[in-house]
């Protein structure tokens, strides 16, 4: 659908924990006709949710005549997600969670052949490892719950997407607060830049 008075005719729909990265492909790429909306991170703790919530936010898109791409994978949903957008009509990103889709699914495979034991984070969980992960789980409270938590771990994998000597030094730190040794690979944007270059 063509936008008329230079107003966004698609909206993309994904997760908060990606909406920089979405952001900045649409705004590097000059594609005016897109705009980004997201559901909160949070919304992955309670996945059973997740499906419906993204259902909402597809049927208020069409609502106001807008074409809607959903950059979620399943994401813990156990199918749901899936099956939500195959009801909607909306094309499906694939992948179990979004390490897939930045990695690509044969790398990603590749990666945890290699090492099952693999914590992944990517530069939105990096930057925001000690709020949401550390301090989430309460072991800034109850130190000695790391290796109930982490002791199956064997390393972090930090899948970069841009080159940030503060973001790296933080996925270090993170890496450091659970005992893991780091790992970084550089994805770039992955498979969230190639879906929306096809679209």
């Amino acid at each position: 659908m063509d936008g008329t008075a230079g107003k966004p005719s698609t909206l993309v729909i994904c997760c908060g924990a990606i909406a920089n990265e979405i952001v900045t492909i649409v705004r590097e790429n000059g594609w005016d006709h897109m705009k980004v909306e997201c559901l909160p991170a949070k919304f992955h703790n309670t996945p059973d949710a997740l499906p419906e919530g993204v259902r909402a936010k597809i049927r208020e898109g069409r609502s106001r005549g807008e074409e809607v791409l959903v950059l979620y994978s399943d994401c813990g949903t156990g199918g749901g997600m899936a099956r939500v957008l195959a009801e909607e009509g909306v094309e499906n990103i694939g992948g179990s969670h979004c390490y897939e889709v930045f990695a690509g699914s044969y790398e990603f495979k590749q990666m945890m052949e290699e090492e099952p034991g693999s914590f992944f984070v990517t530069d939105f969980l990096a930057r925001h490892f000690e709020k949401l992960v550390f301090n989430g789980l309460g072991l800034n409270r109850f130190p000695k719950l790391r290796d109930t938590y982490f002791g199956h771990y064997r390393k972090m994998v930090y899948l970069k997407q841009r080159d940030n000597p503060e973001t790296l030094k933080r996925a270090q730190a993170a890496a450091d607060s659970i005992g893991l040794d780091l790992e970084v690979r550089h994805t770039g944007y992955g498979g969230f830049q190639s879906f929306l270059e096809t679209q």
